[in-house]
């Protein structure tokens, strides 16, 4: 690898596709080497082994560290995209990996529950594809799914937030991002009905708490949650009972109006 103050910063996208970019302009490289490059990139450091045997799961160890040094010289020249050491290699700092972007935006807002302060709602939640989509191998798909669960519970608790503050839009746009990306996750579906209810649209409260009940009965043979049951009023949508009597109906504030 070489070094060149001229060189434009590097940017590794690894949500909804692989590309590698050096101001914008994607760089080709060969299968193996992007297999090398997404592996170290969201690892940031890893030992050749575990890099060369994980990649390269079905020969000798001594034939997949043949394979690992063959490939690393493949990698674009004229960037140092990664930092080879003895028994190790790690991306460089000047690479920016958008998973990470994703994962430290995720944390930052689950970690701040209540107290987020607010701000532009970030669109690497929004926005952000499947880690990877296509590749199916182990360590691809184990981390596939970290994002996604790390993704969704930060979009329910970004919709909470939102919500509480009285920016229902945006609220409702995070909450319906969460049930694209997973149309059986029943958190989702309540922040849904929650902005909904916020700005006073029972009645779109309503029609989304039915199609919910109607697809969960439909895929999964189960009802909704006495919890999600709760958030609308009973003469809306029905009777609803519960095995041990009529449910209250709580309202979004979360108080309880009694029962039907």
């Amino acid at each position: 690898m070489y070094t060149s103050e001229s060189v434009p910063p590097a940017h590794l996208r690894l949500l909804g596709q692989f590309r590698l970019e050096y101001s914008a302009e994607p760089v080709p490289m060969c299968l193996n080497a992007q297999r090398i490059l997404a592996f170290v990139g969201l690892h940031k450091c890893v030992s050749r082994t575990v890099l060369a045997g994980s990649l390269w799961p079905d020969v000798t160890e001594e034939h997949a560290r043949g394979s690992l040094r063959s490939t690393l010289c493949k990698l674009p020249r004229g960037h140092a995209l990664v930092s080879c050491c003895k028994d190790s290699i790690s991306i460089a700092d000047s690479v920016s990996v958008d998973a990470h972007a994703l994962a430290e935006t995720a944390l930052r807002i689950v970690h701040a529950s209540k107290a987020w302060g607010g701000g532009p709602v970030p669109m690497v939640l929004l926005n952000g594809g499947d880690l990877l989509p296509g590749w199916d191998e182990d360590w691809v798909l184990f981390e596939r799914e970290r994002l996604r669960q790390l993704r969704l519970h930060a979009l329910d608790a970004l919709a909470e937030n939102l919500s509480r503050e009285g920016l229902h839009a945006l609220a409702l746009e995070t909450a319906l991002t969460s049930v694209r990306i997973d149309p059986l996750r029943e958190s989702a579906h309540r922040a849904v009905v929650s902005a909904h209810l916020a700005e006073g649209n029972l009645n779109e409260a309503v029609r989304h708490y039915r199609a919910f009940q109607q697809l969960l009965r439909e895929e999964l043979g189960v009802e909704p949650s006495r919890r999600f049951a709760r958030m609308i009023p009973p003469t809306a949508v029905g009777t609803m009972y519960a095995v041990d009597g009529p449910m209250e109906w709580q309202r979004n504030d979360g108080g309880v109006t009694g029962s039907p």
